[in-house]
C-alpha cells in the first residue's frame, strides 16, 4: 500500500517514521514546503528507500493532486484549516483521507461530504489522533461492553516530565489549538441533556502513579463535540477534562480573564489581536524540545450482568529516549497510523465521511496499538469508583 503524509512537522514526521517501519506499507510519500524538514526525515530513517518526498505547498491543490492520486490513503498533518479542501480533493481523486481534526467547525465540513464519499466508496475520516481520536474510540468501546451504560468521563493531557516554574507547562503541538481549547466552551451531558460548560472551570485533583500523584484536571473544549453528540443517545452523564501540573488553570484564568484570548485588535495602528500576542509569547517562552508524558484515563459506568460496574482505561506514556520521540508524538501519530492502514488495506470496507469511533473495529484497533508498543491498561471494578482516584497498576492491558 502507498500512504501519503501531508505535513512534515513534529507530528507528521513521527507518522512518516512509524509508517516506514511497517512491512505491509510499500511506499510512504511526504509533502512539505520546507526542504530542510524533508532532508531531516530522509536522514533519520534507516531504510529510506520506501520514502519519497515532495517540496510542495499544501494549498497548491493542482500540484498536490498529482502526488496524491496514486495513494491508498492520505494522512493530513497540515494546519487544520487546510483539511476540508484536502478532503474534497481526495474525494474527487477517489483517494481515502484522514486527519487529526480537533477544530469542530472544520470537522463538520468534512463530515458533510458523507453522501458523496459513500457513492465513491472513499473514506473521509477526521479526528484520528489522541484527543479527539484514541479517547473517543475507548469511550465507545467501553460503552459497548456494558448491558446498559450510564456515565462516561475522559481525562487526558500532555505534561513536561521535568516541570520548570513558574509555568510548569510546555506547548506540545499548537499554541492556537491550546487557546481555542481554553476559550471555547466544552460540551458535556448532564441528566441526559447536552450542556455547554465554560473552559477553565470545574478543576479537580486527579491521581496517577509515580510523580503524577497530584495533577489537576479542568474543562476545555477538546474538540470532542461529535463524540458528545453521539453519547447523548446512550448516556445520562458525560464530561471531559484536560490534565496539567497543579496551578496551570489559575495562570490561564488570569491571562484569559485579562482578555488575551480575544480575537480583537490591540490598536488601530496594528493588525495584531490580543490572541495573536498571546500565541507569539507562548511560542517564544513555552515551545521547543522537552521530555514529556501523556496521561490518560477513560471511565465508563453502568450495568453489566445485572450489577453496577466501572470500566477504566488508563495510560501513562513517557518520552522515548531511544528514538528521541515525545510521548505526544507517539500518542498522536500511532492512532492515526492504525486508522490509515485499516482504510488503505480495506480492513474497513465501504466508504463515507465519519469519525473513527463510528467505523473502526475497536478490538483490532486496540490490539494494533498494543503491537506498536502503546500500553493501555483495562480494569473492571465493582460498583462506581471516582475517575480522580489512583488506579491499581497491576491490572491487565486492554484486550
Amino acid at each position: 500500500m502507498t500512504i501519503t503524509v501531508v505535513g512534515a512537522g513534529a507530528i507528521g514526521a513521527a507518522i512518516v517514521r512509524e509508517l516506514c517501519r511497517h512491512d505491509d506499507v510499500d511506499q510512504v510519500q511526504v509533502c512539505d514546503t520546507r526542504s530542510r524538514a524533508l532532508q531531516d526525515l530522509h536522514s533519520s530513517i534507516e531504510h529510506n528507500g520506501m520514502l519519497r518526498s515532495f517540496q510542495v505547498d499544501a494549498r497548491d491543490l493542482g500540484v498536490l493532486s498529482q502526488i496524491l492520486r496514486e495513494s491508498d490513503c492520505v494522512v493530513s498533518s497540515a494546519p487544520s484549516e487546510l483539511n476540508p479542501d484536502m478532503a474534497e480533493l481526495c474525494l474527487d481523486l477517489g483517494v481515502n483521507f484522514c486527519d487529526l481534526g480537533g477544530n469542530e467547525d472544520l470537522v463538520r465540513q468534512e463530515l458533510a461530504l458523507d453522501e458523496r464519499a459513500q457513492e465513491k466508496a472513499v473514506w473521509i475520516v477526521p479526528n484520528c489522533g489522541l484527543a479527539p481520536g484514541l479517547v473517543n474510540v475507548l469511550a465507545m468501546r467501553g460503552i459497548e461492553a456494558f448491558d446498559e451504560a450510564t456515565t462516561a468521563s475522559i481525562r487526558v493531557g500532555d505534561v513536561p516530565l521535568h516541570p520548570e516554574p513558574p509555568f510548569n507547562f510546555r506547548i506540545s503541538w499548537s499554541a492556537e489549538r491550546i487557546i481555542d481549547d481554553y476559550t471555547r466552551p466544552a460540551q458535556h451531558i448532564v441528566d441526559g441533556e447536552l450542556v455547554e460548560v465554560d473552559a477553565l472551570t470545574n478543576d479537580e485533583t486527579i491521581h496517577f502513579d509515580g510523580p503524577f500523584d497530584n495533577m489537576e484536571a479542568f474543562c476545555t473544549q477538546g474538540g470532542l463535540s461529535t463524540l458528545t453528540d453521539t453519547l447523548s443517545e446512550h448516556l445520562t452523564s458525560f464530561d471531559h477534562k484536560t490534565i496539567r501540573w497543579p496551578g496551570h488553570v489559575h495562570q490561564m484564568r488570569f491571562l484569559i480573564g485579562l482578555g488575551f484570548g480575544q480575537d480583537r485588535k490591540i490598536g488601530v495602528r496594528t493588525h495584531l489581536t490580543y490572541r495573536d500576542l498571546l500565541v507569539r509569547r507562548m511560542r517564544d517562552r513555552l515551545s521547543g524540545d522537552y521530555e514529556d508524558a501523556v496521561l490518560m484515563r477513560v471511565m465508563v459506568q453502568g450495568i453489566k450482568d445485572g450489577d453496577p460496574k466501572t470500566l477504566i482505561y488508563e495510560m501513562i506514556e513517557r518520552y522515548d529516549e531511544e528514538h528521541n520521540l515525545t510521548a505526544m508524538m507517539r500518542c498522536t501519530s500511532l492512532p492515526i497510523v492504525v486508522v490509515a492502514k485499516m482504510i488503505a488495506g480495506r480492513t474497513i470496507s465501504g466508504g463515507g465521511a465519519d469519525v473513527p469511533e463510528a467505523i473502526v473495529p475497536k478490538d483490532k484497533y486496540c490490539e494494533a496499538l498494543k503491537t506498536y508498543g502503546m500500553e493501555i491498561k483495562e480494569s473492571w471494578h465493582d460498583g462506581h469508583v471516582r475517575i480522580t482516584d489512583k488506579q491499581e497498576s497491576s491490572k491487565a492491558p486492554a484486550r
